[in-house]
């Protein structure tokens, strides 16, 4: 048999590296799974830029904001409630003038800073509406309502002329996001070029700020402060909102609570003086309805069906919130919500996104699952956190890009592992043990780039086995009855190279060509050393299989056959050769042609059962476990130079 490589040729077809060369494969490995950070990040933010999140911003929003500590009462405000036991005890609605003008001087007897009337007055209600002007006129601290911005009808509401007259009015109107609920207060509305109506939270509150003499002043950036406190304008796109009507002078509304959070009184007890007589003094008293039959309700991020609370709250215990929000950050310090940039948000989906992809790098996926909630729980914690301090960070689109990062890393992981296996499957087949397969599969990273095995140099033990005389014998049997005989010899000897750790290169007709010490490379002198004992021993045993396989063949009537066994150590190459279409794995190299030309030496030499000749090299491994001859120093055929030839006879 002759088996001559050509290696100029050939390593072209390998894309030959030595073993310490190999710059390509991590670094494009590495850009690939890098560009999963920005991809998952740009996926999240441009399904947040639609509006897609926002329902689940504000959700979570909600859910913060309802499970803060509770808030300790206002005790600068005061809401007078209109429940459904007033509305019976009145008997009519809308209050009559009278009753309301008796309200007011009752209310104005105990000297409130700012009275706050959320009740829509744009029509006489008689009897008594002499009565009411003239409390208009002697009340000077009190604020009626307008509705500026139009309803779904189209529809607004006057104020009381007479408290227009004496800028006396504020507006009423609330904002409702997509879903209904009140976030943002809208403090100034400008229905046209030239004029502002102040909201009647915001006018309540500087009457009281002013009295302790804070005045509102404008900063560089156009927000307005009052005393150490300024309140951002919200702009379309804060937090959670995408898009938003910015109109007015906004700003996140940071409710203190619900009607639990503030005083409150019952017009039936004012009326019949069932009240302190210093309950309302130097405060701010808000009028307005609470019956449910009066429908001037609102969804507030407390109407949750998560927290038992689906109720809305009444429009004046909102205006109280405002008028809590500006008065307790304006002198207590109390936070105002805070939102970063656009671009800080973007930067802050990033970084998430950048940590589920070193989570699905750094863990197995169920251990990666876990490790995932854990840090999606940690994340929670801190947007939580940072929103008790006054700042509503993004929690929604850093959590997918959090889980979108670890699952499309684990997926291109799992991916990459399946098209590694099945390439190695491809080129190794059945061919090595599972203990060799498991040592490819843990060193894959080292042997695989693009689909391909890497190109290596390095030191194995080359064993090439031949039966002796095989054309003769071929030539001689059905072909049937040759393929089932030759395939009983390949599946005995197979077998017994891989016993050994060793590895089938390729069958050659019926010849085989085995590799000890590959794919993996060798670091140690002992490793070397154990690869050819193993070639050797493989070498014995298929001699010992041979004998066997005879005594069944003479039994069964067919030929029986010896065979030559050439084994060589030094350096090869290795690597995956072929087409697109079709790789196979293949050791090349000067070592492989002298196993080839020992087991093809003087086929007249040493004709016993099985004859096995190896190289000096091999010898120097060996030469301590195994009894051998010098055959000499031979030159082989296709070299220049000679080499020491030695005879394996058995084991010491």
């Amino acid at each position: 048999m002759e088996f001559e490589v050509h290696n100029r040729k050939k390593k072209a077809f390998l894309g030959l590296r030595t073993s310490n060369s190999r710059p390509g494969k991590p670094f494009f490995k590495s850009i690939r799974r890098a560009l999963i950070v920005p991809a998952v990040a740009i996926l999240v933010i441009g399904l947040r830029s639609t509006g897609v999140l926002q329902l689940l911003e504000w959700a979570t929003f909600d859910q913060m904001l309802s499970l803060r500590p509770l808030e300790p009462i206002d005790q600068r405000i005061v809401v007078v409630t209109i429940d459904e036991p007033d509305l019976q005890q009145i008997g009519k609605w809308p209050i009559p003038d009278s009753l309301l003008a008796e309200l007011i001087e009752k209310i104005k007897q105990q000297q409130p800073l700012a009275i706050g009337l959320d009740l829509y007055r744009n029509l006489p209600v008689p009897p008594g509406h002499e009565h009411l002007l003239e409390t208009y006129r002697t009340t000077p601290n009190l604020i009626g309502v307008e509705k500026v911005v139009s309803d779904a009808n189209g529809s607004t509401v006057a104020p009381p002329e007479l408290l227009k007259e004496q800028n006396k009015v504020g507006a009423a109107d609330l904002l409702l996001d997509g879903d209904g609920k009140v976030r943002r207060a809208l403090l100034t509305i400008q229905p046209s070029e030239n004029e502002t109506v102040v909201n009647l939270g915001l006018k309540v509150a500087l009457m009281y700020l002013e009295a302790q003499g804070i005045m509102p002043e404008v900063t560089e950036n156009g927000d307005v402060k009052l005393g150490e406190a300024v309140f951002t304008r919200f702009t379309r796109n804060d937090g959670g909102y995408v898009r938003a009507d910015d109109g007015g002078y906004q700003i996140l509304l940071n409710y203190r609570g619900l009607l639990d959070n503030f005083h409150t009184i019952s017009i039936s007890d004012i009326l019949a003086d069932r009240v302190s007589p210093d309950l309302m003094r130097d405060r701010i008293v808000l009028i307005g309805a609470t019956a449910q039959s009066l429908n001037d309700l609102f969804f507030t991020p407390y109407s949750s069906s998560l927290l038992g609370i689906s109720d809305r709250t009444p429009g004046v215990i909102i205006h109280a919130n405002i008028a809590s929000q500006i008065l307790s950050s304006a002198l207590d310090g109390r936070v105002l919500f805070n939102v970063w940039s656009e671009k800080t948000e973007w930067l802050w989906i990033l970084v998430w996104s950048a940590v589920g992809m070193t989570i699905g790098l750094s863990y197995r996926p169920l251990q990666g699952t876990v490790v995932i909630i854990l840090t999606g729980v940690s994340l929670t914690v801190i947007c939580y956190l940072a929103f008790l301090r006054g700042w509503w960070i993004p929690m929604i689109p850093p959590l997918l890009a959090l889980v979108g990062s670890g699952i499309a890393i684990t997926g291109y992981i799992a991916n990459q592992e399946r098209q590694e296996r099945q390439t190695l499957m491809n080129l190794f087949g059945r061919h090595v043990t599972p203990k060799i397969a498991d040592e490819i599969w843990r060193s894959r990273d080292e042997l695989l780039t693009q689909g391909q095995l890497i190109g290596q140099k390095m030191t194995a033990t080359i064993l090439f086995a031949d039966i002796r005389d095989f054309s003769a014998i071929a030539e001689s049997m059905e072909p049937d009855r040759l393929m089932f005989w030759l395939n009983e010899y390949m599946n005995t000897m197979a077998d017994t190279v891989l016993s050994h750790d060793g590895i089938i290169d390729k069958f050659i007709g019926d010849a085989i060509m085995a590799g000890f010490g590959v794919p993996l490379a060798r670091t140690h002198e002992s490793e070397i050393a154990q690869d050819a004992i193993l070639a050797v021993s493989c070498a014995l045993e298929m001699a010992e299989k041979l004998r066997s396989l005879n005594q069944k063949w003479r039994l069964d009537g067919q030929p029986t056959v010896s065979m030559r066994i050439g084994i060589a150590t030094g350096v090869v190459v290795t690597g995956s050769l072929g087409s697109s279409q079709r790789m196979d794995y293949t050791t090349l190299g000067d070592t492989v042609n002298i196993a080839a030309r020992l087991e093809s030496y003087d086929k007249s030499f040493a004709q016993g059962l099985c004859r096995i000749l190896i190289s000096d090299n091999t010898y120097h491994y060996i030469q301590d476990l195994f009894p051998t001859d010098l055959v000499g120093h031979v030159q082989l055929k296709g070299r220049q130079k000679s080499v020491d030839v030695y005879q394996v006879l058995g084991i010491k």
